[in-house]
């Protein structure tokens, strides 16, 4: 058990196949990678400091960025965590999850179920639809937990019972996923949401088979305008509907119809109904950022309409008295980025106002106190979050305090919250603490305590510096270890995605990378553009119909924010990053040939091309036009149009089942520097979707084959070790 941080009281704001032969490649190249020269400072022998084999002992409790999953979950007498815990299977190159459970003071800690499925992942059933969240959830009592686990015929619900005995019951025979459990207030019934198929809208009778002929499957037929997902694949061939199932086991009953999507299931207080989003109207399919809230019967599957307007509703909450639901939400706006609203209503949908109007961020996690004060809520600012307290009349009030990551996915009803937490030198581990008290904020896990044991990690330095046109960013710079400011060291600049993400302190999903960057002799800066989401509304929309553009400006002065510091050494910088990080890595290197070298991984480069390729509709509405009525802007806005200014020897990385931005947006990039005979190799990983987090070998490839390129081609003397 260890004890860091505190918890402030209540209080306003502004006072604070088979796959053995994937690890053997990646054994292979990381010895190469060890025996390149010229050696960064810092030289990768070194036993105290982050390798990439250590990478396969990595484990995880934050659910999974790409494919979801579950976060901890308190029990609800507060007394116990349920939690997943992720790790590498290195002989089948892929991650599992099991369920574990810890007390809340961090004592008896074990594992309490054999392997579950994450829903989401690409390992289960990519034809189906993944639920919001996932996993397990504790009865109303605590004295049971519904989970769902892999079966010879699928995924399957399970029911645990808490008592010395621990029997453990299967209650369903489903022939698709199931996600977003939750328990009825009586514990007598179990909601969840499930893909439910439908019959192909358009078929065509062929002649007769020939007796013993081998033809082709059938033909996909497609007619819906978003038909796909990454991390998922094909989503047309039905929607998901909300069932209930009785907790002792029986007959799933469908809830909702119709051909539209339906959130994960939230019940009422009494249990009589159950609030979900969705967008039960023509054409849903088409109406960009359109949903509302709903509630069904549970007796006689009744649906009824609680919001109406126009925009974004989702995420209802119910109060623990049953009269108030708070939501979150937005009005309809053309803007690029919009940071939600929360809102409270009656159950009939009447009375609506909105809360917390002084908090210009991305609520998230909305839980109510349990005397119905108000909701609790996750929120970034800047490059950290915390827990926040919006009450139904009065000012935003923050929880929680710290240069971190805490996000708290589960609360009882007496103040306690179990979360995880992350920072520049912690992974990321459950947490627990009572968020009344001004008690302290208790770390109940260590799981990379093993791996970490004598690792010495670089230091981390919060930035803040000004761009071009006076506008401040945040940044964050990662030294080596045993750091010597009167050394010259190779810089590494990392761009994250989005183009509306964020980087911050303990980024979860890049901390090993960087650190292992670190390790490797470079500087490492990450920072905030313009458009990152956490700095409020204004900030993200600078990018409005301008990406890339003005954060080139951003980034560059962040470069030369560390280039005044004297240890870089400037012959040695080097950009990469994936997705919108991507997009601009291939921008920066059309309008500079300041980096001795690129890896622009998983990018767009033709926005032209792009937009009628990727996973759904959305992208058409971050142009002013459509690229048929006036094709210009899809153009002046893509780095293929700048290809020919580029000198920099560019690496590309890209999976082969990437859905969001499609190898073709690659490909046409390194066609492009082949036509220019500008130094470039194409990285194409198997078995992969967007970005490289399905298999942990395409994690570990992406990262050595980018420090590869960059000593491949560094440039004058390399840097002093």
């Amino acid at each position: 058990m260890e004890l860091r941080r505190r918890v402030h009281p209540l209080r306003p704001l502004h006072c604070v196949p088979h796959l053995t032969r994937p690890i053997a490649a990646i054994s292979v190249l990381v010895a190469i990678f060890a025996l390149s020269p010229p050696q960064p400072a810092g030289a990768q022998e070194d036993t105290d400091r982050l390798t990439p084999e250590l990478y396969l002992d990595w484990e995880e409790v934050r659910p999974f960025l790409l494919a979801g999953g579950m976060g901890p979950k308190i029990s609800p007498d507060g007394s116990q965590v349920l939690y997943a815990r992720r790790y590498i299977d290195k002989m089948r190159d892929r991650w599992v999850s099991q369920l574990w459970l810890v007390d809340s003071d961090g004592t008896r800690n074990r594992r309490l179920s054999p392997n579950y499925v994450q829903l989401g992942s690409a390992d289960a059933n990519r034809d189906r639809q993944p639920a919001e969240e996932g996993g397990a959830a504790w009865s109303p009592n605590g004295d049971r937990i519904a989970f769902v686990s892999n079966t010879d015929d699928g995924a399957q619900i399970f029911v645990r019972w808490m008592d010395a005995e621990g029997s453990v019951t299967r209650i369903s025979r489903l022939t698709h996923s199931p996600g977003g459990l939750t328990w009825s207030p009586d514990g007598r019934q179990i909601a969840f949401s499930m893909h439910v198929p439908s019959e192909p809208e358009w078929t065509v009778p062929l002649p007769e088979r020939p007796e013993g002929a081998d033809w082709t499957v059938a033909a996909k037929v497609v007619t819906r305008p978003n038909y796909r997902r990454d991390y998922v694949g094909y989503t047309d061939g039905g929607y998901s509907h909300i069932f209930v199932i009785p907790a002792a086991g029986g007959t799933p009953r469908q809830l909702t119809d119709g051909d539209w999507n339906h959130g994960a299931p939230v019940w009422s207080a009494d249990g009589s109904e159950i609030f979900f989003t969705s967008l039960r109207e023509p054409d849903s399919d088409y109406r960009f950022r359109e949903s509302e809230i709903y509630a069904v019967s549970v007796a006689s599957g009744t649906i009824r309409q609680l919001t109406t307007r126009a925009g974004s509703d989702h995420s209802p909450a119910p109060s623990p008295d049953g009269s108030l639901v708070a939501y979150l939400g937005h009005d309809e706006t053309d803007d690029a980025y919009y940071a939600d609203n929360i809102y409270i209503m009656n159950t009939d949908g009447s009375g609506v106002r909105e809360i917390g109007t002084d908090r210009d961020r991305d609520p998230s996690g909305l839980r109510w106190a349990a005397d119905g004060s108000g909701v609790y809520f996750n929120a970034p600012d800047g490059g950290a979050e915390n827990l926040y307290f919006a009450p139904l009349d009065g000012s935003v009030q923050q929880i929680t305090e710290g240069d971190h990551y805490l996000t708290v996915y589960s609360m009882a009803a007496n103040g306690m919250a179990a979360g995880v937490l992350s920072s520049a030198h912690e992974p990321g581990d459950v947490v627990v603490f009572n968020v009344g008290s001004g008690g302290e904020i208790n770390t109940v896990t260590n799981v990379n305590a093993d791996v970490l044991a004598n690792v010495e990690l670089g230091e981390v330095e919060d930035v803040w510096y000004t761009s071009s046109d006076g506008l401040e960013i945040q940044g964050w710079v990662v030294k080596p270890p045993g750091f010597d400011p009167a050394k010259k060291y190779p810089l590494m600049l990392s761009i994250h995605g989005g183009p509306h993400g964020r980087y911050g302190f303990g980024t979860p999903y890049m901390w090993y990378e960087w650190q292992l960057e670190a390790a490797s002799g470079y500087v490492v800066l990450y920072t905030n553009p313009r458009g990152s989401s956490g700095y409020g509304s204004e900030f993200g929309n600078e990018i409005e119909n301008a990406y890339p553009g003005m954060d080139y400006d951003d980034l560059m002065a962040g470069v030369d924010e560390v280039l005044a510091r004297g240890y870089i050494d400037e012959n040695n910088m080097f950009v990469y990053g994936c997705s919108g990080g991507g997009v601009l890595t291939a921008w920066v290197i059309g309008h500079t040939d300041r980096f001795a070298a690129a890896s622009s991984e998983c990018p767009v480069t033709n926005w032209f091309s792009f937009v009628g390729t990727t996973d759904g509709l959305g992208w058409y509405n971050n142009f002013e036009n459509l690229p048929w009525e006036d094709p210009s802007e899809h153009l002046r806005r893509s780095p293929l149009m700048y290809v020919g200014n580029v000198t920099t020897p560019t690496l590309l990385i890209t999976g082969e089942g990437d859905l969001r931005t499609p190898m073709g947006q690659t490909e046409e990039y390194y066609q492009a520097l082949q036509m220019l005979k500008v130094p470039t190799a194409m990285v194409r990983l198997q078995d992969e979707w967007h970005a490289y987090f399905n298999r942990p070998t395409n994690t570990l490839r992406t990262w050595l084959y980018r420090m590869d390129w960059f000593r491949k081609h560094s440039r004058g003397q390399g840097p002093v070790t």
